[in-house]
């Protein structure tokens, strides 16, 4: 029986294990990383997904801000998901986003952004047309960049680029 729970620390290796499983070794080269680079992932949204007492997925947000002209709006970053190829398919990694969306709009999140498939992330509510005014530095596929509301019209007017929350610029 699949159960999600709470990331454990101490299961570093076996997450990095799934996502050079699903995104290669190379991942790390991803722009979307960047976005990532000295910044914790958000704890109360970090899940692992297990079956009988395996880790086969796992989930983890972090935290981004959308710099605009004139305003800036924090948001969060979805990603990376990765469930174990055995494991594919069965709706795991549906589960596991639609609770960790739940849990970031209980904990008072807005906006969610992420690089992906349109046709996958759509079943949990990500859409490219709130994500048409973002963008992003580095190379990126922008027909893959998406947005999700967590509060009704959260994505209202915000543009500009996505951006560490570490960064001066």
């Amino acid at each position: 029986m699949f159960h999600i729970k709470p990331y454990e620390p101490n299961n570093i290796q076996k997450v990095a294990n799934l996502l050079d499983q699903a995104f290669g070794v190379d991942r790390l080269q991803k722009t979307v990383y960047r976005l990532r680079e000295g910044v914790e992932p958000i704890g109360a949204l970090s899940f692992a997904g297990c079956y009988e007492g395996q880790q086969v997925a796992s989930l983890q947000f972090w935290p981004v801000l959308i710099k605009g002209d004139e305003t800036t709006y924090d948001a969060i970053l979805l990603g990376p998901i990765a469930v174990a190829e055995d494991f594919r398919g069965q709706g795991y990694g549906l589960k596991l986003m639609a609770q960790g969306l739940e849990r970031a709009k209980e904990l008072g999140y807005e906006r969610v952004i992420l690089v992906g498939d349109e046709a996958y992330y759509q079943k949990v509510g990500f859409a490219r047309a709130l994500a048409r005014n973002l963008k992003m530095p580095g190379p990126v596929d922008y027909d893959r960049l998406l947005a999700q509301e967590l509060v009704s019209g959260a994505m209202n007017n915000v543009k500009g680029m996505i951006s560490n929350i570490n960064s001066s610029h």
